[in-house]
């Protein structure tokens, strides 16, 4: 059993929320509901819970101040959030856990399962502050990498190819080392697909643009700027001609 304290300034969604919880996700007590960031602080420090469900958009002090008040962050965070497309790319790349209101029960259990599962391995802190950034900012910079230890944060621009290898996907990356991650690479399109400087050239690649020092039309081939050799494929080529004549760098 876990422990959960639900904030949300709307009575309505609190009670929702809990209402599903107590329903669908019985691993989870809910110990108290607070309306804003100073009750949730109190609450906090009394229950000590495990998971946090944080709304944002609260008026006085927003949900992201509410880790300003803890020197450590020792509970994992959902947020349940009405934000944007662009927004939901911040939290998927800062390996954030969200729920988009109104909450799909599928994965309010997905995203409670995952908490479970990953209870003593997260980096929350670390995972809060990219999210901020990526959030600030007017494009998605970094991107958070699943090792076997736990994360690796990774500035998307220094991403260069990822090429897939079965379940696995294989990262190059500017001045460092490839690596090797397990997830497959449509996780990645996913991910990156729709930022402008990447594209899927290849049912097993995925290509930063601005990393790309030559294309040889005749040969279909991308010659990258680590000499990386990356073909592309024929059902891709008219695509990616297109793509690129319209690219600005």
């Amino acid at each position: 059993m876990i422990k959960a304290i639900i904030v949300d300034d709307e009575k309505a969604a609190r009670d929702v929320l809990f209402t599903l919880i107590e329903r669908y996700c019985p691993q989870v007590t809910v110990v108290q509901m607070c309306s804003d960031v100073p009750s949730a602080v109190l609450a906090i420090n009394q229950h000590e819970p495990d998971l946090v469900f944080l709304d944002i958009e609260m008026p006085n002090y927003s949900g992201f101040e509410l880790f300003a008040f803890f020197k450590e962050i020792n509970f994992q965070v959902i947020f349940a959030t009405a934000y944007n497309q662009y927004a939901i790319k911040a939290f998927e790349v800062s390996a954030i856990d969200y729920l988009l209101k109104p909450i799909d029960i599928e994965k309010l259990e997905l995203a409670v399962a995952k908490v479970l599962s990953n209870r003593s391995t997260q980096p929350v802190k670390e995972k809060l502050e990219q999210l901020e950034i990526n959030l600030s900012g007017q494009h998605i910079s970094r991107i958070a990498l699943p090792v076997s230890d736990g994360l690796v944060f990774v500035a998307i621009d220094t991403i260069i190819a990822l090429e897939a290898d079965g379940a696995y996907t294989n990262i190059s990356i500017r001045n460092a080392k490839k690596m090797c991650i397990s997830k497959n690479i449509r996780y990645f399109e996913s991910l990156l697909g729709e930022l402008p400087s990447f594209f899927r050239v290849h049912r097993s690649a995925l290509v930063n643009i601005n990393c790309v020092e030559k294309y040889s039309r005749n040969e279909s081939v991308l010659h990258m700027e680590n000499k990386q050799i990356v073909k592309v494929a024929r059902a891709k080529k008219n695509d990616f001609e297109n793509y690129i004549a319209n690219y600005k760098l």
